[in-house]
């Protein structure tokens, strides 16, 4: 195991502009496919804000990393099977969708995509897995954002319709978004709980039950957010400023004992440990309503936060991610929280050094 600081220099491969939104080349080999067969064994770049140093260690690592007295933030949402096929009942033409949320009268909203051109009254046919019509989907209205409101014939609670008709809404980069029977363990963190997420947390995937224990063993205290992640999180920036860019919202929760558990870390002078960023939108979500005699307090709501430089962090003290792509909210939020420059530094030498990248790559933890 390589555990040795490292000097950073961009590689030439790596193309490193001076504006916000770095770009670097990627070569498609180091865009991980599949998960590792053990997931704590993904390979874990720390990057050490304080002493400017890169050094190489594995996620499996963590409790010789991590402190007693520390508190690992996670978030319990769950993927759900939000992908789904389908064909017009008018056309026969293929359909494809993604579900987003149920609104509270029980239609549902969804984005989607097929040949011609969609109109309100146009009804899809559903397909399980099988490629079986398995329920019958009608298209009312068109939103903004590309939207539709969409009205389910088929009874039952629509988890369970999900679970027959939808696939793991895999990312593009992944096979091009096609699942295979693995996904359905490998994309979901060993510790989801509340259904919602169209996007698995990334991060999370590194950890499995044996690392978790390892991890209290070592005296490190646990406390679960639930963010789930919407579609937008992997929308890119277009605009030259992000200032300008209108940040996506997504619903997330602090309760009020995962609150008062981190404030008693902070005060017997523990680090808060988020793993992943959408651990870290929640907290500073909840910490910028809390009040002032309370770091962090119960927290509960949709949150259009977004992070980037410059910005002062209140509930967070170290950060565990993964690799993310450029031009995206995610990078400017690692960004913020490690500095620009030596995030650009980082992100070279992952690719000297054949890191894997992206949701089922490797990780990094910035301390």
């Amino acid at each position: 195991m390589s555990r040795r600081p490292t000097p950073v220099a961009p590689p030439a491969c790596c193309t490193m502009s001076s504006d916000p939104f770095f770009d670097y080349d990627l070569p498609r080999e180091l865009i991980a496919q599949e998960p590792l067969r053990n997931r704590a064994d993904a390979r874990m770049m720390v990057v050490d804000r304080g002493r400017q140093k890169i050094s190489h260690w594995h996620v499996r690592d963590l409790p010789e990393i991590l402190r007693s007295g520390d508190s690992l933030v996670l978030n319990n949402t769950k993927v759900i099977p939000a992908q789904l096929y389908g064909r017009r009942k008018a056309t026969g033409g293929q359909w494809h969708g993604l579900f987003l949320r149920e609104a509270e009268d029980g239609h549902w909203r969804i984005v989607c995509k097929t040949r011609g051109r969609l109109a309100p009254g146009d009804a899809i046919e559903l397909l399980d897995r099988e490629g079986r019509e398995a329920a019958t989907l009608w298209l009312l209205d068109r939103l903004e954002g590309g939207q539709w409101l969409a009205h389910l014939e088929q009874e039952g609670p629509t988890e369970e319709v999900l679970a027959k008709v939808g696939r793991v809404p895999l990312p593009h980069y992944i096979r091009g978004g096609r699942m295979v029977d693995a996904d359905v363990k490998n994309y979901q963190t060993v510790y989801a709980a509340q259904p919602g997420a169209v996007a698995a947390p990334t991060a999370g995937l590194h950890f499995t039950e044996d690392l978790l224990r390892q991890v209290k063993q070592r005296g490190v205290d646990f406390a679960q957010v639930t963010l789930h992640v919407g579609l937008g999180t992997f929308r890119p920036i277009t605009v030259d400023r992000p200032e300008e860019h209108q940040m996506h919202s997504e619903w997330g929760e602090l309760t009020d004992n995962a609150a008062e558990s981190l404030n008693a870390t902070r005060e017997r002078g523990g680090r808060i440990v988020a793993v992943g960023t959408t651990a870290v939108r929640v907290l500073e979500s909840a910490a910028a309503t809390a009040p002032e005699a309370k770091p962090l307090s119960a927290w509960c709501g949709d949150t259009d936060l977004f992070i980037h430089p410059p910005y002062e962090f209140r509930a967070v003290d170290v950060l565990m991610t993964n690799f993310h792509f450029p031009r995206t909210t995610l990078l400017l939020l690692v960004q913020a929280f490690a500095g620009s420059e030596l995030i650009r530094e980082a992100y070279a030498e992952a690719v000297r050094e054949e890191y894997r990248f992206y949701s089922y790559g490797d990780a990094m933890l910035v301390i």
